[in-house]
């Protein structure tokens, strides 16, 4: 017997396998390629994880299509949202606009010591500057790619929302 998906638990679950995919894909960057985190980037990483949970909750049995759709609206202000964190981030790093206070590495210049230079290799520092590219592709930085992948999600997740033959209850 095979088994169909109907569109309304359809929009959901390609939310949800898309948030999976960028966060599997910026915890490999981080663990597999050796690529640090800013805490800008973290902070880009919730939205995805909000999204993908809401997305979860709307693969739930028994939720009518209306339900659903409020979801994938949900989702889709999620990403936008996210997307302005993301023309934040960008902005930070090209200089238009300072960062946060959690933005730039600790001050301190050279270990003036052996015991700060033990200390430093000790404990090295888990997070990169917010205003200093860590990874390109073709000149655009992961927030630059992010600002793209955020309005992309955000509006087909919204035009999904809009198109009435999705939501009919079936």
């Amino acid at each position: 017997m095979a088994m169909t998906l109907s569109p309304d638990r359809a929009v959901p679950l390609a939310i949800f396998a898309v948030c999976a995919a960028a966060l599997a894909g910026a915890y490999t960057l981080e663990y597999g390629f050796g690529v640090l985190p800013c805490i800008l980037c973290l902070y880009q990483r919730v939205p995805y994880a909000v999204a993908g949970g809401l997305a979860a909750l709307g693969l739930l049995p028994g939720l009518s299509p209306a339900t659903r759709r409020v979801i994938v609206v949900l989702c889709g202000l999620t990403f936008l949202a996210n997307m302005g964190l993301a023309v934040y981030h960008v902005g930070v790093e090209q200089k238009l606009w300072a960062g946060t206070a959690q933005c730039t590495a600790p001050a301190g210049g050279a270990p003036q010591s052996l015991a700060e230079l033990q200390a430093a290799l000790e404990n090295p520092p888990q997070l990169a500057r917010c205003d200093e590219v860590g990874w390109s592709l073709f000149g655009i930085s992961l927030p630059g790619y992010n600002i793209a992948f955020s309005l992309i999600l955000g509006a087909a997740s919204l035009a999904a929302a809009a198109r009435s033959d999705v939501w009919r209850r079936r």
